[in-house]
């Protein structure tokens, strides 16, 4: 079985692209990092790199984050 290197381009862009959706969301909400991510339970910093796209998203804390933004976690996964 092939090694894949941990930061392929393709999954950088993905991960990046999920944050975009999720700051997007965010955003149409007109609410603030720090409501978003006290009401999901995650920490400043964890929250900071998912909108980034700069850290890898537990599947728990993306759920969390589209029920606080009040989207299904689809449309954070999907463009």
């Amino acid at each position: 079985m092939p090694h894949l290197p941990a930061d392929d381009a393709w999954l950088l862009h993905e991960r990046r692209a999920i944050g975009d959706r999720i700051r997007v969301r965010r955003l149409q909400d007109n609410r603030t990092q720090e409501s978003v991510f006290l009401a999901a339970g995650v920490s400043r910093s964890a929250y900071q790199q998912i909108e980034s796209g700069a850290a890898d998203v537990r599947i728990t804390t993306l759920l969390r984050i589209a029920h606080v933004l009040g989207v299904h976690v689809s449309d954070l996964l999907r463009g």
